[in-house]
Formats: structure tokens, sequence, C-alpha cells
């Protein structure tokens, strides 16, 4: 599973992709806290939304140090405007710049799809969170079994142990022992 954070429910929705922390040095550089697993969508050139619709432009990207200094900054004075803003992304540009490894997949194409153990349909992945180096689905039970009085909430590892299929076409994913999970939260 492949980390952008986000919970998109429609195509056209921007992602939070990094934060913009403070300014660094006299020049206009700025600490920048990424929030992707695709450092290579930080390049030179590359053009970012921000929540009041103004777009930034990347004119250095040092992914070692963290620093970013957009076009248009060049004063440590001007870049401190820039600080706790958040960049945004649309989810075609990141299909379009960050490239999958064969088995990942984007968080927005995992959030909306129904989880199933066996034929037992054990609810819909609300939100995935990353805890130390693993990705939790979180589970919406449900309405059935939580009826059936079981947890309204529960996690499952995106992990080869549990998860034994992700089918994007279908919207599905199909684990192993989710239901051993639910009924142990």
């Amino acid at each position: 599973l492949t980390a952008l954070p986000s919970n998109p429910t429609m195509k056209s929705e921007l992602l939070e992709v990094a934060t913009i922390g403070k300014a660094v040095g006299l020049w206009g550089d700025l600490k920048l806290y990424v929030d992707s697993d695709f450092n290579e969508q930080f390049t030179p050139g590359s053009t970012f939304r921000l929540k009041n619709g103004n777009t930034l432009t990347i004119e250095t990207y040092n992914s070692h140090k963290e620093l970013v200094k957009f076009k248009g900054f060049n004063s440590r004075e001007e870049a401190r405007k820039l600080t706790n803003q958040k960049l945004l992304s649309t989810i075609e540009e990141t299909r379009q710049n960050c490239q999958l490894d064969e088995g990942e997949y984007f968080w927005f194409d995992v959030v909306g799809v129904s989880v199933y153990d066996g034929e037992h349909c054990l609810g819909v992945v609300e939100e995935i969170e990353r805890i130390g180096l693993v990705d939790y689905l979180v589970i919406k039970t449900d309405e059935v079994l939580v009826l059936k009085e079981y947890s309204k909430k529960f996690y499952i590892p995106y992990i080869e142990q549990y998860i034994v299929s992700f089918d994007k076409a279908q919207s599905r994913i199909e684990t192993k022992d989710g239901l051993s999970l639910l009924e142990a939260s």
C-alpha cells in the first residue's frame, strides 16, 4: 500500500501532499514536511495549489535536508508568509506524477472499498492510518454485523498475513482472518 494520506470521495478532490514549515536561511528556503511516499513529485517546475486557491511553483527541492524554495519567494520575510500552508494536488496530477510499483496502490484507491473474509462482508475501508511502518485499514463495520453487536469500527493491518488480494476493478479487498480481528475488537 502506498501512501497519500487523505480520504477523497470524488476524483476532483484535492489531496494534501505536504505542509510548509518554517523559513530556513536568508534566501527563501523553507522546511517541507512531505505527507506522501512520493518525493519525486517535488521537482523544479512542479506546481501545487494552496487552500486559498493560489499556486506555488517549486524552484528547488532538497529531499535530504527537506528544504524547498518556491519561485517568487526570495527572502526569509517573503517565505515566512507560506509557513503552515498545505500543498495540494489533484488525484489526476498525482496519478501522472507518482509512479507505483507492482502491487502498490494509492490510499485514495483503497478508501471506500468493500472488505470481505470469504463470503462475509466485513465493511468498507473508511480511512487508512500509518502506525510505525505498517498501514492499517480502518474498517467501518457492515450494518448487519453491527446489529449482531460487533464493533462499529476495527483495524486490519495491510500486510500479507491478513490481506489476500485487492481487486481495484471490483472494489473488493479479500482478507484472511479479518473476521477474527473484528471479533476480537
